[in-house]
């Protein structure tokens, strides 16, 4: 009997923080580095960078088409499976390049909708988790489908250190919750698939 191969799930990773260093961006790094470890198997993960998307202005819409650099974008979030976002918390909620992304993406055609997505953030007391909440309730006019458990806030500041000095994840702990978000992401994206 031959073995069936299992479906690879593209998952296309978010960071809503500009800052090389950033402790969000650190988690992305790190999830991408336990895919290539075999942590995790049957996922790929690409990190795309928000970084050189303008500010959403209609006015840079003609006939129907966006500016090269956004229908980039906007191809990369068409093409994964789900999405793993990386969400600091700027004034209790999700950062305004991260809300630019999402929202250059939400033009017609919606790119976002009917796919499964899981949200990580680091950061001060609450780890992130006021813009975790109001991401998911952008999320809901999107349509997308944000795993519930495991949910991931991290207090980047709370000893001992969770990361290096370069903005890299080093907490074991916190590297097997992160696992266990991937585990979950899979799991749901296969199930909303069918598969």
């Amino acid at each position: 009997m031959e073995a069936v191969a299992q479906p690879v799930i593209k998952v296309a990773a978010i960071c809503g923080s500009l800052r090389k260093g950033s402790y969000n961006r650190g988690l992305i790094r790190s999830a991408v580095q336990l895919v290539k470890e075999s942590a995790v198997t049957g996922i790929e993960i690409e990190y795309v960078d928000i970084t050189p998307l303008p500010l959403l202005n209609t006015d840079l819409e003609v006939n129907g088409t966006y500016p090269p650099v956004v229908e980039a974008f906007r191809q990369k979030i068409r093409d994964a499976d789900c999405y793993l976002f990386a969400s600091p918390e700027y004034n209790y909620s999700v950062s305004g390049p991260l809300k630019n992304a999402i929202d250059w993406a939400s033009r017609p055609s919606n790119v976002w909708a009917d796919k499964a997505a899981a949200i990580v953030s680091a950061g001060g007391s609450f780890g992130g988790g006021r813009s975790q909440y109001h991401l998911r309730q952008i999320g809901v006019f999107l349509d997308l489908h944000f795993i519930n458990k495991p949910e991931f806030f991290l207090n980047a500041f709370q000893p001992p250190a969770k990361f290096d000095s370069e903005g890299n994840l080093i907490d074991l702990p916190s590297k097997e919750r992160l696992i266990e978000v991937l585990l979950s992401l899979k799991a749901f994206t296969l199930r909303l698939q069918g598969k």
